[in-house]
C-alpha cells in the first residue's frame, strides 16, 4: 500500500508539472478538470481567472505599452503574473488529483497532501468536503489558500516589493483601476470586477469572492462556461474581443506561445501559512453582489485613454 501511493504521490508530480508548463496549460488544466468533476467549484474559477493573467501577459506585448513602459518593465510584470500563477497551480492542482483519486478509489487520501507541502487549513477543508460536500465552503477556502500561497513568496518578496509594487507603473495601474479580471459570455456580453490594493491580501479574497460569485451566479454561469469549452485558450484577448468586434490595433495582443517560451521556476521552502498566521474571520463573511456591471464598459474606455497617451507621446517624439 505505501509503495502504490508513493508511486501515486509521484504520479501526481509529474502531471502537474507538466500541466505548469505555461498560462495555456494552466487554463487547460483547470477547465479540464472542472468539466469532469463540476462540484469543484473553484476549478472554472481558476481557469477564468487565469484566462486573465495570459490576457494581462500578452497586453504587455502590444504596441501601446510597448511604448509607455521600458522593456525592463514589462519583463518585470510578466514575471509577476507568471510566478504568482505558476505558484497558486503548483499547489492547487495536487489537491485537486488527490481528491481525484480519492473519489476513484472511494477512500479519502487527503493525509498525502502533506507531501506537496498542502497548508494545514486545506487538509482541513478537504477532509471537511469529503464527510459533507459542501461545495460553497471547499471554493471559498480555496480562494482563501491560493491568495495566502503568493503573499509571501511574490507579494512580500523583496525583489517584486522594490521592483514592482513600489514603482510607479503598478501604482498608476493601481490607482487609476487600469486592471480588471473579465468573463465574456458567448452570446456578446461580458462580466466583471476591477483589481484594487493587488498587494493587500484581504482585498484579494475579497475579489476572488466577488469573481466567485459573479461567475457563479444562474444568469451568467452556463453561457460563461460556453465561452470557456467553445474559444480556444490563446493567452490573447482577441479570444473575446474578435467576436465583440472590437478594433483597437494600437492594443492587440499576440498570442502568448507567440512571444514567450516556457519559464523555469525555482520552487522555495513553503511555510504554512495558516499555521503562521490563522484565517481571518473577515475573510469569511458572506457577500452580497449588485447586480450593476459597467466593468467592461468602463475597462475598454481605460484602454482608449492609454492608447491616445501612446498616440500623444508618439507625436511629441516624432
Amino acid at each position: 500500500m505505501w509503495n502504490e501511493q508513493q508511486e501515486l504521490v509521484q504520479y501526481i508530480d509529474a502531471m502537474t508539472k507538466r500541466a505548469n508548463m505555461d498560462n495555456v496549460s494552466r487554463t487547460k488544466a483547470y477547465l479540464a478538470y472542472f468539466n469532469r468533476h463540476p462540484e469543484i467549484s473553484w476549478s472554472f474559477l481558476a481557469s477564468m481567472v487565469s484566462r486573465n493573467a495570459g490576457w494581462n501577459i500578452t497586453d504587455l506585448y502590444t504596441p501601446v505599452m510597448a511604448g509607455l513602459l521600458p522593456k525592463r518593465t514589462r519583463k518585470r510584470l510578466f514575471s509577476t503574473y507568471e510566478r504568482a500563477n505558476w505558484l497558486i497551480f503548483s499547489d492547487a492542482y495536487p489537491q485537486l488529483l488527490i481528491y481525484q483519486f480519492s473519489k476513484e478509489q472511494g477512500v479519502p487520501l487527503f493525509h498525502l497532501l502533506q507531501q506537496f507541502d498542502v497548508s494545514l487549513y486545506m487538509r482541513r477543508e478537504w477532509q471537511r468536503f469529503w464527510a459533507n460536500d459542501n461545495c460553497g465552503r471547499l471554493m471559498q477556502a480555496q480562494i482563501i489558500n491560493e491568495q495566502n500561497i503568493i503573499q509571501r513568496p511574490v507579494i512580500e518578496h523583496p525583489y517584486y516589493q522594490k521592483n514592482v509594487f513600489r514603482r510607479l507603473p503598478f501604482l498608476l495601474e493601481d490607482f487609476l483601476l487600469l486592471s480588471a479580471v473579465l468573463f465574456p459570455k458567448l452570446e456578446g456580453n461580458v462580466i466583471g470586477s476591477y483589481v484594487y490594493d493587488f498587494s493587500n491580501l484581504s482585498k484579494r479574497i475579497l475579489l476572488g469572492k466577488t469573481l466567485a460569485a459573479k461567475l457563479f451566479d444562474p444568469s451568467n454561469f452556463s453561457t460563461v462556461l460556453e465561452f470557456a469549452n467553445t474559444v480556444e485558450p490563446t493567452g490573447s484577448r482577441s479570444e473575446y474581443e474578435d467576436f465583440l468586434k472590437i478594433s483597437q490595433p494600437s492594443l492587440r495582443a499576440p498570442n502568448l506561445r507567440a512571444v514567450s517560451n516556457p519559464i523555469k521556476h525555482q520552487d522555495t521552502i513553503r511555510v504554512d501559512w495558516s499555521v503562521n498566521g490563522g484565517v481571518k474571520t473577515e475573510w469569511l463573511h458572506p457577500l452580497e453582489v449588485t447586480e450593476n456591471d459597467r466593468t467592461f464598459e468602463h475597462f475598454y474606455r481605460k484602454r482608449k485613454m492609454l492608447a491616445r497617451i501612446w498616440q500623444v507621446k508618439q507625436t511629441i517624439w516624432a
